[in-house]
């Protein structure tokens, strides 16, 4: 059995981890660390996990667990690290932003690799120390990759994505309290999104000519989970290439899937999935990707990259089923 310790139990994503990994047939959870809630039950925060009656929050850790994830604030990963050292067997995986960038990948002579299966595979495979990347960094990667591996991104990339509110985190906040949240839609950080970085990295890494602008607008939904990226770019390419394009390069792909019909966001709710629509509209590539912030978009592909390190099947511990209605 794989010992896992979780750094920072108390947010969505945490709580997401640990639903998952207390069902997965290959780990035992060996700590959950919370600077701010040691001695309480795990269910005393996530209330959904109420049947792990064992589960506590604790201010120790083992600095020789065999996985190690870092569910911290963004820039608080490195701060951890630099005061706990753990064991040289003990893999790392930090879901925050903190080693996401080129720059910012060697830590401490550790080399982050970045954790987008569908991109860097076999990296994440040899790998001791990962990188997970954001939620909507996810979706709009997934959406484009093909297209920067063919050579064929010449213009100017238009995005537009909406988040529900736990990519927010769980503290309250002024636009996430359910009186302004409910039946609303905003803008936030137009054109300057954090993701925008790793996105950038990513398609130069398998287009290194692509220098053209990526105008994102992110938008803040009035649902909890998910998000809907649309995706479009003037493209010279056939609709029969386009199509072979995506299907050849995720083939082998576990959780990114292309549907040949309009998708929604529920079908990928509570799953680790991308869900692709490609479509060629008058000159114009147009790609739909939805994917599930807290599961895909976080601690499901946290669990993915988890098995490719450990050598288990890409999927195990994530057979998991949309929440259609």
């Amino acid at each position: 059995m794989i010992k896992a310790g979780i750094i920072g139990g108390t947010g969505y994503v945490a709580g997401e981890l640990i639903r998952l990994l207390v069902n997965h047939p290959n780990v035992k959870i060996n700590f959950i660390y919370s600077h701010s809630q040691p001695g309480q039950s795990v269910a005393s925060v996530h209330e959904d996990l109420f049947a792990f009656e064992s589960l506590q929050f604790t201010d120790q850790v083992n600095l020789n667990v065999d996985v190690l994830f870092l569910c911290l604030g963004h820039g608080n990963s490195k701060k951890f690290l630099e005061n706990h050292t753990f064991s040289a067997s003990t893999k790392v995986i930090d879901l925050s932003n903190d080693f996401r960038l080129e720059a910012d990948a060697n830590f401490l002579g550790k080399e982050y690799v970045y954790g987008l299966p569908e991109l860097n595979k076999e990296k994440i495979t040899n790998a001791g120390y990962i990188a997970n990347p954001g939620c909507f960094a996810t979706a709009i990667q997934l959406a484009l990759l093909p297209l920067a591996k063919g050579g064929f991104l010449k213009n100017e990339v238009h995005i537009n994505a909406i988040t529900g509110s736990t990519g927010a985190g769980q503290s309250p906040s002024a636009t996430t309290h359910f009186s302004w949240r409910n039946n609303n839609l905003s803008i936030y950080k137009a054109f300057s999104h954090q993701h925008l970085g790793e996105i950038g990295e990513s398609l130069v890494s398998l287009q290194p000519d692509f220098d053209k602008a990526l105008n994102f607008l992110p938008l803040r939904g009035d649902f909890t989970r998910g998000i809907f990226a649309s995706v479009y770019t003037n493209c010279e390419i056939s609709e029969e290439e386009l199509s072979a394009l995506y299907k050849s390069y995720y083939e082998d792909a576990s959780f990114t899937k292309i549907s040949a019909n309009g998708i929604n966001l529920k079908q990928v709710v509570n799953t680790n999935f991308c869900l692709l629509q490609v479509q060629k509209i008058d000159g114009k590539v147009l790609i739909t990707s939805v994917i599930d912030n807290l599961l895909k978009g976080a601690s499901g592909q946290a669990i993915q990259n988890m098995n490719l390190m450990f050598g288990l099947n890409e999927s195990t511990g994530l057979n998991l089923k949309a929440s259609y209605f």
